[in-house]
């Protein structure tokens, strides 16, 4: 790549890959490029994930209903390597057509209901369990508003920001320019709310919650992008005092370590069939 001026053909062709990191799997087309079947466990509910924010909402969603009682979402959590392609397998593609983590297959019905996108799964798993979000009209509207923003505004964050500041080829001022604005004022959105409320949407810990911590959290506190100076992250008090707190539930230490293959080895769970696997780590 240079600093010349680039113009488009009439036509894209795809003759080379894009260049960064994740380039090796990046690919214009949809469906499986391999044939292999994804393993299944004993629990009802299997999950096809790796520790990324979007896996991070689904095990700590899954760890906080457990932490409640619920029995019925004891799960088995199977890692899937995306630098590998593994989201690329028939098996992976038949539960998630997106080729995207996570999926997950709840084989207490029947047929057995695949569920996939990380939003959908918490809205899934709220319902089923009837947790983390509100019966009241209007406070369930507002959790849901806010689960909607994160959907909305993460890509931003991540293909956008996070592509250009931290895995693109080369760094270019425009296009990292144009997504720390924006990521700044998604932050200022989080402050201002967090301002007046404990959690994202009242006084209540919800999905919405779930669903932002994993993204904003990690960015705040520098586990993501190492953007944290650059985006003057210290400035935004409210966020920090909320991530903090949400940082210290078990069920979350717990649910940031399943299907992590990286850091420490004391704070990774490559895969999570029971409680047992959560013996002699960090927590």
């Amino acid at each position: 790549m240079s600093d010349t001026k680039y113009t488009p053909p009439k036509v894209w062709v795809w003759d080379k890959e894009s260049g960064g990191k994740f380039a090796n799997i990046n690919r214009p087309i949809a469906g499986a490029t391999h044939n292999k079947e994804l393993p299944v466990g004993e629990h009802p509910l299997q999950l096809y994930s790796l520790a990324t924010p979007n896996g991070v909402k689904v095990t700590v969603m899954l760890e906080e209903l457990l932490a409640l009682g619920h029995t019925g979402a004891e799960y088995d959590a199977w890692l899937i390597n995306i630098s590998n392609g593994d989201q690329f397998s028939n098996g992976f593609v038949d539960v998630n057509p997106n080729s995207k983590i996570p999926a997950l297959l709840d084989r207490s019905t029947n047929p057995a209901t695949r569920v996939f996108e990380s939003g959908s799964i918490l809205l899934y798993l709220a319902e089923k369990f009837k947790a983390f979000l509100p019966t009241d009209p209007a406070k369930r509207t507002e959790t849901l508003s806010w689960l909607f923003w994160q959907m909305g505004s993460a890509p931003m964050l991540g293909g956008g920001f996070g592509h250009f500041y931290a895995y693109a080829p080369e760094k270019y001022e425009y296009p990292i320019n144009r997504y720390a604005m924006e990521v700044k004022r998604q932050l200022d959105v989080l402050d201002r709310q967090l301002a007046n409320h404990e959690y994202i949407s009242g006084s209540e810990y919800t999905i919405a919650d779930m669903a932002i911590w994993p993204w904003y959290g990690a960015l705040v506190t520098n586990k993501v992008y190492e953007a944290a100076e650059f985006l003057e992250a210290h400035t935004y008090t409210n966020v920090l005092r909320w991530t903090h707190e949400i940082a210290k539930r078990p069920a979350v230490i717990r649910g940031r370590m399943v299907n992590r293959a990286w850091g420490e080895p004391n704070e990774q769970v490559l895969e999570r069939h029971s409680a047992s696997d959560f013996d002699g780590k960090a927590i």
